[in-house]
């Protein structure tokens, strides 16, 4: 099973890209983030023409995750279910069963500034899914949590530690979000293949950092052990970052063995 996520950054400005990567690389699930469409607008017949079912939760102009699908969608849900707090204000995760797996794709608060109330919103967020783990899933079960996380999980994951001293993505309070998350049972599969520093996922538009290689790896995969033990391939597609009008993310592939 080959499953892919990609913060696309507006489907509608990048359809034809995303149409023709998926023809190319031909996932069996992908998780979108960022779609930034309301659920009406979701083109789920272009998806369809190309075999995948798909399941959307968006608000409009911001936000927006989904999932395709070509080995089965079921149990859909949107945000963090009925946990007994208010709905989250924004589109940021929706769950399906793909294929025998329980597959999310998340789009984490970006935090802004650590003074910003943003940030600790995203605190917030990421021990909302902790707690929505450790009540609803069984991590000895096949489930995997597909996207943007916004946070590089160690300093191998930017091109600079130095030059984020301060800032969002790299603060020790979401790095430990983030670990609290992954002790309930969950494996970054990206690290179990490849161990280097220089790897990233992500590169700001501005100053043309793509070609400098100034970039970040917070768009992640993380499986629990049972299916990251059965990962045999990881790839960053950073093709697909190149070309016009890309996203400023590159997809995350990776491939298992069930």
């Amino acid at each position: 099973m080959r499953i892919a996520t990609w913060n696309v950054n507006s489907l509608n400005a990048r359809l034809p890209r995303v149409e023709e990567w998926v023809t190319q690389v031909e996932p069996d699930v992908l998780c979108l983030q960022e779609t930034k469409l309301a659920d009406d607008a979701f083109p789920a017949l272009s998806f369809q023409a190309l075999g995948y079912e798909s399941a959307h939760h968006g608000s409009g102009r911001w936000n927006g995750v989904a999932i395709l699908s070509r080995v089965g969608l079921a149990d859909v849900v949107d945000g963090f279910g009925d946990d007994g707090e208010p709905p989250d204000p924004d589109a940021r995760l929706i769950w399906a069963t793909c294929g025998g797996v329980r597959v999310a794709s998340a789009y984490v608060p970006n935090g802004r500034a650590l003074t910003d109330d943003h940030y600790q919103y995203k605190l917030a967020w990421l021990e909302r899914l902790r707690k929505l783990l450790e009540r609803e899933a069984d991590a000895a079960a096949p489930l995997v949590i597909c996207g943007d996380f916004n946070i590089a999980p160690d300093d191998r994951d930017v091109y600079d530690p130095a030059a984020f001293v301060g800032e969002t993505h790299v603060s020790e309070p979401e790095r430990t979000a983030l670990r609290r998350i992954e002790d309930w049972g969950l494996v970054d599969v990206f690290r179990r293949h490849y161990d280097a520093d220089g790897l990233f996922s992500w590169w700001d538009y501005r100053a043309g950092n793509f070609h400098k290689g100034k970039g970040m790896r917070i768009d992640l995969v993380l499986a629990t052990e049972s299916l990251a033990e059965r990962s045999t391939s990881a790839l960053i597609d950073r093709n697909a970052r190149k070309g016009k009008q890309p996203s400023d993310h590159a997809p995350v592939i990776v491939d298992f063995d069930v």
